[in-house]
């Protein structure tokens, strides 16, 4: 699904994942300074994880608060996907644990699958993937949906609903955060 693979992709990428760490919804607003170049802003609500045991916990945290926000690692990961992190950062809000990544990137068709044709820029997505906001055009089919921005377009915005927590299986961060 689709916003599994932003989760991977790009927000926490180049790690095991142990248990799985996971979200309620992630949104991503990116500033074009020309047809290819920007700044970004990714921001993913309430992370949680799914892991069954301790030890996966463990690992999920370590993952979290260690690599994702401490580490010149992910830094350098996030280089070589053709982002360039200008800061990242954890905080706590209403018993919630929320991320945000802010970076620069040289061309838009390096983040999470934005495509530029020239006439237009669109994301392809899984039927089942569930588009919460965007200020784009939704194109749904039996096969995929698709938002579509025109060229001219100086911002693209959009906002995947990820995970509803229904089942009570998750495993909330924000207690263990110490900003």
């Amino acid at each position: 699904m689709f916003y599994k693979s932003l989760f991977y992709v790009f927000f926490f990428i180049s790690f095991s994942f142990q248990g799985c760490l996971t979200f309620h919804r992630i949104s991503y607003e990116i500033n074009l300074e020309n047809e290819l170049k920007g700044k970004g802003t990714i921001k993913v609500y309430d992370i949680r994880s799914d892991a069954e045991t301790d030890q996966e916990f463990g690992d999920d945290k370590n993952s979290l608060f260690d690599y994702m926000l401490k580490s010149e690692e992910f830094i350098s990961d996030m280089r070589n996907e053709g982002k360039e992190v200008t800061s990242r950062r954890l905080y706590a809000e209403d018993d919630m644990l929320h991320a945000e990544v802010n970076f620069n990137f040289k061309d838009v068709k390096k983040v999470e699958g934005i495509e530029y044709d020239g006439s237009f820029y669109f994301l392809t997505m899984e039927p089942e993937d569930s588009i919460n906001f965007t200020n784009g055009e939704v194109i749904i089919s039996n096969n995929y949906k698709r938002i579509l921005w025109d060229k001219n377009v100086e911002t693209i915005e959009f906002e995947i609903i990820a995970s509803d927590y229904d089942d009570g299986s998750y495993r909330k961060l924000a207690p263990f955060y110490e900003e």
